[in-house]
């Protein structure tokens, strides 16, 4: 019998998927190679009505300042404190849903609760800030409920407290988010072996037993996976829901990189600062990417690249 004689790939005979791959490297190139040429003024004292070619090359003068800057190390910790936060928190409560999910029975009562714990995911910010905004008022429904048991005498104004506002981010995210995330770990718990848990029911293991022995084992891997993917995502703490949720009043604790470049392009109009920041988080990010890719490779056999 003959063998069937491997075609030539070329572009003749393939351009039917370069043409599929089309749309989307426009898009790549449109609204990520091209801005990221801007980064260059950060390089610059950039004046908007001089343009880039025009505007004055400063170096590393704009760096040089930022770290001078008081603010450099507020926004910084900011960010730090309430990504790590969400992160950790978001990780934990995630597991402990799955874990919960997998020991409900009934299965009409499971896809309920895990359809009214996925849909806060699918909200907008700038929809959950309003009605946080509405709960958490002086006057809303948590602090009326604080007065009336007689917790507390007078209200509490808790998005204008910094001593509540970071724990009320992670709260509140975590919140949105534990039901979305455990996603990942609902189908890692499909994978483990029926019979470990018939035979830990035989040597006479109680419920939370066959969890610690068996359920846990089984997803660690998958913990620690997304955990260690986790750390490229060390300096994003969530421009949408800060920006929608914080004022003046906390930007001790609340500001963090992303609004502050935000506050110094669009308010201040300090163009070159704003990209000089922006440009050490994405370094910082992408030296956190490749970290976090050696950690995955390292402790759960996974490689990004």
């Amino acid at each position: 019998m003959k063998k069937k004689s491997k075609k030539k790939v070329t572009l003749k005979n393939t351009w039917p998927f370069h043409l599929m791959m089309l749309p989307g490297v426009l898009i790549l190139l449109i609204y990520t190679v091209i801005p990221f040429l801007g980064n260059v003024i950060a390089f610059q004292d950039f004046k908007p009505i001089m343009g880039f070619t025009k505007s004055k090359w400063v170096g590393l003068e704009n760096f040089i300042y930022m770290f001078k800057l008081p603010d450099t190390f507020k926004i910084f910790r900011n960010t730090l404190v309430i990504a790590v936060g969400k992160m950790v928190f978001n990780l934990v409560m995630s597991v402990f849903f799955a874990i919960l999910l997998n020991e409900v029975t009934q299965k009409h009562a499971k896809k309920l609760v895990q359809t009214v714990c996925f849909l806060p995911h699918f909200l907008s910010w700038v929809v959950l800030a309003m009605v946080f905004r509405n709960l958490l008022d002086g006057s809303g429904i948590i602090n009326s409920a604080l007065m009336s048991l007689g917790i507390i005498k007078e209200p509490i104004v808790f998005l204008g407290s910094n001593s509540w506002f970071q724990g009320l981010m992670i709260g509140t995210d975590v919140w949105k988010e534990f039901g979305y995330g455990a996603i990942i770990f609902i189908a890692a718990l499909t994978g483990i072996n029926t019979e470990l848990y018939e035979a830990a029911a035989i040597d006479g293991a109680s419920r939370l037993q066959r969890i610690w022995h068996v359920t846990l084992p089984g997803i660690a891997v998958t913990v620690v996976l997304v955990a260690t993917l986790n750390i490229a995502n060390v300096l994003n703490a969530g421009f949408d829901q800060i920006y929608n949720l914080y004022s003046p009043i906390v930007y001790e604790t609340g500001d963090i990189i992303d609004t502050y470049v935000y506050r110094m392009s669009f308010q201040n109009a300090q163009y070159s600062l704003a990209t000089a920041v922006g440009l050490m988080k994405s370094l910082v990010s992408f030296i956190l990417i490749v970290v976090s890719n050696f950690c995955a490779n390292k402790f759960a056999n996974y490689r990004i690249f």
